[in-house]
């Protein structure tokens, strides 16, 4: 596939069509976020993002089947800039190692950050070990 295609998907599959979480929570998605979450940076100190992921876009159709299962493991996420939990941020961990981050801007409503498997064990301990969403 090109990736003028990909993006087609994307477009239809998510920023087109209404996106519910298993409990309910409507997740917003636009065209712009294709790019922060299917390319990679070439030098991470930079997060120049110049990079697509076939990795990443192996799995196109996975955010919204992880957004969808209700046996996910559901985390609080990290905000890096406040270097701090926030508990408006709410990471889907499935598949052992794949998460959906989004965060929850009102009731029953949130927008998609990202998504990606985590392939560095420490990043992936840290996820686990982190406060549950909801408690």
């Amino acid at each position: 596939m090109t990736e003028e295609e990909l993006r087609e998907i994307w477009r239809i599959e998510y920023c087109e069509c209404l996106i519910k979480t298993f409990d309910d929570i409507v997740v917003q998605f636009f065209a712009s976020m294709f790019d922060h979450c299917f390319f990679e940076s070439a030098n991470r100190q930079a997060k120049d993002k110049s990079l697509v992921s076939l990795n990443r876009l192996e799995k196109i159709y996975w955010i919204k089947d992880a957004l969808q299962d209700p046996d996910a493991i559901l985390k609080v996420g990290w905000d890096s800039k406040t270097k701090s939990y926030d508990d408006k941020r709410r990471v889907t961990l499935v598949k052992g190692n794949y998460i959906v981050v989004i965060v929850i801007f009102a009731s029953k409503k949130a927008r998609f950050i990202t998504a990606y498997e985590v392939n560095n064990d420490d990043n992936l301990k840290k996820i686990i070990d982190g406060p549950d969403f909801g408690t």
